[in-house]
């Protein structure tokens, strides 16, 4: 596994072409604007969003509503060919005299499917729902809407076990032209959407949906990666940007490798305290005596898989590669711990069936060996997004920094910078561009025990923000955001300002 599958929250933007960025959001077709959507019941979700079973009725009656929004290919020419963005929503159901306006989200990837997405997850949002339209969407590339795709389902299982951590040149080479041939299938499947998937398109895109929605201004609820596309959103249309939260923060300021080492810290840090959450309590920690030995397990595990793999998920084995990724995955939030203990425990037993598990979920692999395209749809809107390419040289001279960061990521993912290498498309910048002078407050809520989008991020992008539009508000806790892990306090904060417009002091802390 390659960093920009585990790096749920770290792609990298930059601006369209200054033309484009002066037209505002001015440089529009008059039938888009005009378009009305075609609300119905939702499907079940494709295979590019993950399958399974259309949304279950809403809390105390209602439907869930699907409908595309048709939207330029390519921004720069905004009348020529389009693209089919593939939109859900719950109808408020609270006093239609309080009702805001559409509440839209984007919950993270880049990659994910906010379609199937938002369902999964409305219960936690049941309280805005009385007065904002739920509302999310596919991005361009994913999901229904024109989704990257890349490998068959057979190739992918291949592809997902291949050594991520080179020891010697036979490996490295190896490592390279697997790289090279997934990318070139992208190319060839999705030559199309590629050169279009950028966070300043899918910003565009949120901008029309805002005005075909019927809403004056865009309220807006981004988680992860959300935040980036929300910051960029932010940079482009400040004067449309409503009450907007950013959850899980992605730092902007940082150049691909930056945001890799950054997260080598991060799941370094969650890995830290799992293993002294574990051997701190009173009954007996199954996978280890000290916090210390549960990780000198853990290295030893990953070491023994490299040279021989155990029996995973039949026919699969599970490598060093499935295990590193389903460890990752498991301290996404705490609430996982457990099935990481339970996975360890077997994999010291011969048994790697619960990492694998926790590997395809990371990966988007269903009980079927049927993928979602989230991976090949990270990997789109990374590499448009990046504009460095790095080399097998670059990577073998900063190893020893990324070790240092941490013993069991750290070559994980310095080595899953080679993900863009030979893409068919030129990356945009080092970095998103989110200043947004005269935008209205955005709530900028940091976890400190963040693993995928360090704590650190959320000053940053405060700062980046612009004086008076950044609004920090930290949680002392664990996992990947703040709001989902239903700590009152956050959630009380958020809600206050979504529903009532109170904005929090700035600096406050849940803990």
């Amino acid at each position: 596994m390659r960093p920009s599958r585990i790096r749920t929250a770290l792609a990298v933007t930059a601006l369209l072409p200054a033309l484009l960025v002066a037209c505002g959001g001015g440089s529009r077709d008059g039938n888009l604007l005009a378009q009305k959507l075609d609300w119905k019941d939702c499907p079940a979700p494709s295979v590019a969003q993950g399958g399974g079973n259309p949304p279950s009725p809403l809390p105390g009656g209602g439907t869930w509503q699907c409908a595309t929004m048709e939207a330029p290919l390519d921004w720069s020419n905004p009348k020529g060919d389009t693209i089919g963005i593939a939109l859900i929503r719950a109808r408020a159901n609270g006093d239609p005299g309080k009702r805001i306006g559409s509440l839209i989200f984007n919950f993270g990837g880049p990659g994910g499917s906010g379609v199937t997405s938002l369902p999964a997850f409305a219960g936690d949002y049941a309280k805005l729902r009385t007065r904002y339209d739920l509302v999310s969407f596919d991005p361009r590339g994913v999901g229904r809407s024109d989704p990257v795709k890349c490998k068959s389902n057979e190739q992918l299982d291949e592809y997902f076990q291949q050594d991520a951590t080179p020891d010697n040149s036979a490996e490295r080479a190896q490592l390279v032209n697997r790289t090279k041939q997934f990318n070139a299938a992208c190319e060839k499947n999705s030559g199309r959407t590629l050169p279009h998937v950028r966070t300043t398109d899918a910003a565009r895109d949120m901008d029309l949906m805002r005005q075909v929605l019927g809403d004056r201004k865009l309220h807006y609820f981004g988680i992860s990666y959300g935040t980036e596309l929300g910051g960029v959103y932010a940079h482009l249309f400040p004067k449309h940007v409503g009450r907007a939260v950013f959850d899980g923060v992605v730092d902007p300021t940082k150049d691909p490798e930056q945001s890799a080492l950054g997260q080598a810290k991060g799941f370094q840090l969650a890995l830290d305290n799992f293993a002294d959450d574990c051997t701190s309590k009173i009954e007996e920690c199954p996978i280890g005596d000290t916090a210390q030995d549960v990780k000198n397990r853990i290295a030893k595990l990953l070491k023994d898989l490299d040279k021989k793999p155990i029996p995973g998920i039949f026919p699969r084995q599970l490598t060093q590669t499935d295990a590193t990724n389903g460890i990752a995955q498991s301290l996404y939030s705490k609430d996982f711990w457990e099935y990481l203990t339970a996975g360890l425990e077997e994999a010291y037993d011969g048994d790697g069936k619960i990492l694998m598990l926790l590997s395809d979920s990371m990966n988007g692999r269903n009980q079927n060996g049927e993928y979602s395209n989230i991976i090949p749809a990270n990997i789109a809107i990374n590499c448009a997004d990046e504009k460095p390419r790095y080399t097998v040289d670059d990577i073998q001279r900063k190893l020893p920094t990324f070790r240092a960061a941490s013993p069991l990521f750290g070559d994980f993912l310095a080595w899953g910078m080679l993900s863009c290498s030979n893409w068919a498309v030129p990356g945009a910048a080092d970095h998103p561009e989110v200043s947004a002078p005269g935008a209205a407050p955005i709530l900028v809520v940091g976890n400190t025990g963040d693993p995928a989008t360090p704590y650190e991020g959320a000053r940053r992008m405060v700062d980046a923000l612009g004086k008076g539009v950044g609004v920090e508000l930290t949680y002392k806790g664990q996992g990947h955001g703040a709001y989902d892990s239903k700590d009152k306090c956050v959630q009380n904060a958020v809600n206050a300002y979504l529903l009532d417009g109170k904005v929090p002091t700035a600096g406050a802390v849940c803990s």
